[in-house]
């Protein structure tokens, strides 16, 4: 398990298995496994670690990286998958979103932005873990996604990644209250507080967690306490 900034200059953490057993215990309310270099090596490596994980907890599991068709979706939740999250393999073939759908179920297919800021209220969607511009522009995307049959969408902003500073509230307000789906944030979380703007601001319905946690700077569970102290429901 890894976590960088930026998507870039990433430190090893610990072991996904381990970790996906204290968050459990914790009270996370979801995991989402996403294997950031997969799509460059053109694997799927995580098929092991999906099936070891969901042994030992019961809450649902989203895993990413390296899915490119249905047969990979298959695979992966008969390995115990609950949903799956796709972005370059979409990306280049935005196809792929309504085959999933129409074959497991809207409920099934998670869509990742990667989104870059290139200037004032405009995104870049970028894949291969922020490595490839895509040439779309983000929110676009985001509704080219729904049409096609996204469930939820998983919004990844790039600039605020790992860097503790809060969440891209723009970005998330713009795509959320336009959005037929669920919207999970994902980079920036530094504090407690973020994530309540992040609900209140941002509109969005779930936040993704990662460095907030996996450096010990707080607990699922004091997460879980203060937003609820704000009148957020949140499973305790």
């Amino acid at each position: 398990m890894i976590k960088g900034i930026q998507l870039e200059g990433l430190r090893i953490v610990g072991d996904p298995g381990e970790f996906a057993t204290k968050y459990y215990n914790a009270g996370a309310d979801e995991l989402i496994y996403s294997d950031i270099v997969a799509s460059l090596y053109g694997r799927n490596s995580l098929l092991d670690i999906v099936a070891k994980t969901t042994k030992d907890i019961f809450i649902p599991l989203t895993v990413g990286g390296g899915i490119r068709s249905v047969n990979d979706v298959e695979t992966l939740l008969r390995h115990g998958a609950d949903k799956i999250s796709v972005n370059s393999a979409a990306i280049q073939r935005p196809e792929l979103i309504s085959e999933i759908s129409s074959r497991f179920g809207a409920q099934c297919c998670v869509v990742e932005i990667q989104a870059k800021s290139i200037g004032k209220g405009k995104w870049m969607a970028l894949y291969d873990s922020g490595r490839e511009n895509s040439g779309r522009d983000a929110i676009d995307w985001a509704w080219d996604a729904i049409e096609r049959g996204a469930g939820e969408l998983l919004i990844t902003s790039i600039d605020r990644d790992g860097c503790r500073k809060g969440m891209d509230l723009d970005l998330l307000r713009r795509i959320s209250l336009r959005s037929a789906v669920p919207v999970i944030a994902s980079g920036g979380v530094g504090s407690h507080s973020d994530i309540c703007e992040a609900v209140f601001e941002g509109n969005v319905d779930a936040v993704a967690i990662g460095d907030l946690f996996h450096f010990d700077r707080a607990t699922v569970g004091e997460a879980k306490e203060y937003i609820s102290r704000q009148n957020i429901n949140v499973r305790l």
